[in-house]
C-alpha cells in the first residue's frame, strides 16, 4: 500500500486562490494545513460552530468548542511525530461526502508509540464540515 506523506500537498497551492472549491479541494487544503503545522489553523477554518464529531465506538462530541478542546488535548498528548500521511481520497460532490484513508506513527508524553490508522468521512455544507467520523483500524 503507497503512502503518500502529507507534504505533498504543499504542491497544490492553486487550491487555496479557487473561490469555488470542490469538497475534495477543501479536504486537500486542509491536510495541506495540518502538513504545515497548522493543525488547529484548518480546524478554525472548517469546522462548523455546530459540528458533529465521533471516533467510532465513543460518544459524539457536539459542538466546535467540545471538538477544539478535544483536538487540542490530542496535540498536548503527542511527544512526537514520526511520520504520516494519507493513503487516499475520494469524494461525492453530490453529496457533499469526503472519504479520506490517512496514518500516523505517533509517540505520545505517556511512552506510548501507535501507528494510528484511520478512515475519516467528512460530511460538508458550504465551506465547513458539519459531520465527521472516524473508523479506526
Amino acid at each position: 500500500m503507497k503512502q503518500i506523506p502529507f507534504v505533498i500537498y504543499h504542491k497544490v497551492d492553486k487550491i487555496t486562490n479557487k473561490k469555488n472549491m470542490t469538497y475534495l479541494e477543501k479536504a486537500k487544503d486542509i491536510y495541506k494545513m495540518i502538513g504545515e503545522g497548522k493543525m488547529m489553523d484548518a480546524f478554525e477554518k472548517y469546522y462548523s460552530e455546530d459540528v458533529f464529531m465521533q471516533e467510532l465506538g465513543e460518544e459524539p462530541r457536539l459542538g466546535k468548542a467540545a471538538n477544539r478542546k478535544y483536538e487540542l488535548d490530542f496535540l498536548e498528548s503527542v511527544k512526537e511525530i514520526h511520520g504520516a500521511g494519507i493513503t487516499a481520497m475520494a469524494s461525492n460532490e453530490e453529496d457533499k461526502v469526503v472519504f479520506i484513508e490517512n496514518w500516523m506513527d505517533v509517540s505520545f508524553k505517556f511512552n506510548i508509540r501507535m501507528k494510528i490508522i484511520q478512515v475519516n468521512v467528512q460530511n460538508w455544507e458550504g465551506d465547513q464540515i458539519v459531520k465527521e467520523v472516524f473508523y479506526h483500524k
